[in-house]
This record gives structure tokens, C-alpha cells and sequence, in this order.
């Protein structure tokens, strides 16, 4: 197989998707597709068989909903401008406002749009600041003690945003300090998005929970319609990105298999997060001691493009594959082109057994962004 290759396996993806609908029905919810975590877009065909609508977070995105999705975006940016925001809207059925000023300069051109508000509740439990919407000084939405009494008229809808591959224990923790900061405005409202993170996929996730959290609060708020908008729990687990080992070189006794990937252009996750991922037929460590224990490098000119310790069950040869596990979601819509390093392709592994390359790059998608 030639590499670097992503990998999405579309009986994965389908039984992702049919649990997602599942819990939708039986919450009497919509969940939609967040861009921003899952874009390949030739998987939408797939995707319209179990969902309707989708997010967006920019003109980009909300063009990618109607033009290729085939339905217009829900729509949220932190700050609209005023040389794309008419297209926006003709690409979106929703769209929120993340300010009261970003409202005030701009609702008045969004005629025939439902309309809402972005706010804060000022808790999440997302420990990773770089990921936490919710932290003091956060540039995200409006918390309580700045919105009136009497909400504008033209304003349909909140949006509020906390996690991030959370579990429905911790959503149920967070809508309780929701409800308690925004539900005296919940009656001049149509519709709430409780946002991404929500990773009903993983193994562990309560699905019973989170259907009886949204039954319940449909009970308190029966004219509120509900959205949700993960994108890592579509993607969750269904496919690798397969790399070869191009070199193995060593310093002060650590070894070192430089691989035909590189972490910062390719997995920027891993460095960002971070996070350790899986590598098959490996374990993560926390030390170079053992045997046929390395450190895993890209092939990037970044000093710290590596990784580090796993030990595999045998000598890493070069030629032979390394396999990093979960790599679709978030990483196929983060990679970039630095070094000019060959980005990797993108297949899918249809349920019949045969592998359809999506996308193959080439040196012109890394010259033609420079043009």
C-alpha cells in the first residue's frame, strides 16, 4: 500500500451514523455534522442517508453545506464581516451571533434566517484550555448578567458550546448550570444547540443517559426544539492513517523511527492537545526502557516533530508500517502542507472490501496555496 494514506472504513462510519440516529429519534433531538472535526465531503452521500443538516463556522463551511451537502448550515462564527456575511446567509437556515454588537450590525441583513445568540454559562469541565470555550477572558458568547430581560424580537434561538469529547455525565452536570443561568429567557425562544463535544460513539458513553436528559428537559421546555452538533463522535474510531518507517536513527540511547507522517503537518492533535494515540501492535510508555522501544518522528524539518516511547514486539525495520489508530476525525480537516512534505491521501474502505482513493495530493495543492 503506498503511504501516507488516511483511512476511513465505511462500516465503521454506518455504524456510527446509525447510532447517532438512533439516539436522535428516541430523544426527539436533531443531530447535526460540525465541519470543523469531519469535512471529506464525498462521504456526504453516506452521511444524508441518516442525517439533514450540518454546521458551519465560515463562509467556507457554509458553501461546503449547500453545495455539497445539499442543505443549507447552521451557522455560528465569532465575528461575521461585512464582505462575506450576505453570502452567509444565503448559504445558512440558522445563524448565531456571538455578540450583542456582532447582532446589532448585522441582523438586519439576515432576513429569512432564524436567528440566535451564543452564550456562556461560564462552566465547562473541558480541562485543556486551549479547548475550553468556557475559561476566564474566553472571546465565546454571552453570559447571562449581559443580556436584557426582553430578548430582540428576531432572535429565535441560544447556542451554547462546553465541551469537548464529553461524556453524558459531564453534559449532565453542565445543563444544570445552563438551565440555571439562561432558562428565564427559554420561553421567548424556539430552539437551543447544545453544541460539539458530546461523543456518543465511544465505547463508554451513556447513550441511556443523555436520551433521558434530553426527555426530560423537552418535559420542562416541550416548545424548545434541540440540536447537537458533534463532529468527533461521527468520525470517532473509523479509520487509521498508515505510515512507513523511512529511517531509524539514535541519540543518548534513544531510538528514533522517522516516519513517512509527520506530527505537526499531519496529526497536529498529538502536539496541540496533546495526546498519545493508539498505534497498532505497540504501547505507549513513558520511558525508553525495554526493549525495541521508540520514539516515533515525523518527517518534518520541526526539531519537535516526534513522539515518544512506544515499544512494539519486535525490531521496527525500515519499510515496514506503522498504524496510527483514529485519525479521522479533527485530523483530515487540521493537516497542512509545511515543508512541502507529501500530504497524505485519503481512501475509503468500502464494505465490499475495496479501497476507493478519495484524494490524492500532489505537489500542485502545495505550489497552488502560494499562488
Amino acid at each position: 500500500m503506498a503511504t501516507p494514506i488516511y483511512i476511513i472504513e465505511e462500516t465503521k462510519l454506518r455504524r456510527n451514523l446509525q447510532l447517532i440516529a438512533d439516539i436522535a429519534a428516541k430523544a426527539d433531538i436533531e443531530v447535526i455534522l460540525a465541519f470543523k472535526a469531519f469535512a471529506l465531503w464525498k462521504t456526504f452521500p453516506i452521511f444524508r442517508e441518516y442525517i439533514h443538516s450540518t454546521t458551519a463556522s465560515s463562509l467556507s463551511e457554509a458553501r461546503l453545506a449547500l453545495e455539497e451537502f445539499g442543505a443549507l448550515a447552521h451557522t455560528y462564527s465569532p465575528a461575521y464581516t461585512d464582505d462575506e456575511f450576505p453570502q452567509i446567509v444565503t448559504c445558512s437556515s440558522h445563524l448565531t451571533f456571538n455578540s450583542l454588537s456582532q447582532y446589532r450590525h448585522f441582523h438586519e441583513r439576515a432576513a429569512g434566517v432564524s436567528l440566535g445568540l451564543r452564550v456562556n454559562p461560564e462552566y465547562s469541565e473541558v480541562e485543556t484550555l486551549l479547548y475550553n470555550p468556557c475559561a476566564p477572558g474566553t472571546r465565546f458568547g454571552i453570559s447571562a448578567d449581559k443580556l436584557p430581560e426582553q430578548l430582540p424580537e428576531d432572535i429565535k434561538g441560544f447556542h451554547c458550546h462546553c465541551h469537548c469529547e464529553s461524556g453524558a455525565d459531564v453534559f449532565q452536570r453542565t445543563l444544570a448550570h445552563i438551565e440555571e443561568k439562561f432558562s428565564p429567557w427559554f420561553s421567548q425562544l424556539e430552539w437551543i444547540n447544545f453544541g460539539g463535544g458530546h461523543l456518543m460513539t465511544r465505547k463508554d458513553y451513556d447513550t441511556g443517559l443523555l436520551i433521558s436528559l434530553m426527555q426530560k428537559f423537552h418535559q420542562r421546555y416541550p416548545w424548545l426544539k434541540v440540536i447537537l452538533e458533534p463532529g468527533s463522535a461521527f468520525a470517532w474510531q473509523t479509520g487509521p492513517l498508515v505510515s512507513h518507517v523511512v529511517d531509524v536513527v539514535e541519540d543518548k540511547g534513544i531510538q528514533t523511527a522517522i516516519l513517512d507522517v509527520s506530527f505537526t503537518c499531519h496529526m497536529p492533535d498529538c502536539l496541540e492537545m496533546p495526546y498519545f494515540p493508539e498505534v497498532r501492535g505497540a504501547v505507549h510508555q513513558d520511558d525508553n526502557l525495554g526493549s525495541f522501544v521508540y520514539r516515533l518522528g515525523g518527517n518534518s524539518c520541526l526539531s519537535g516533530d516526534f513522539m515518544g516511547y512506544w515499544q512494539f514486539d519486535h525490531k521496527l525495520m525500515i519499510g515496514e508500517e506503522v498504524i496510527f489508530e483514529d485519525m479521522i476525525h479533527y485530523t483530515t480537516v487540521k493537516t497542512n502542507t509545511f515543508n512541502g512534505i507529501t500530504h497524505p491521501s485519503i481512501a475509503m474502505l468500502h464494505q465490499d472490501g475495496t479501497l476507493e482513493t478519495l484524494r490524492a495530493f500532489t505537489y500542485e495543492d502545495y505550489r497552488n496555496r502560494m499562488d
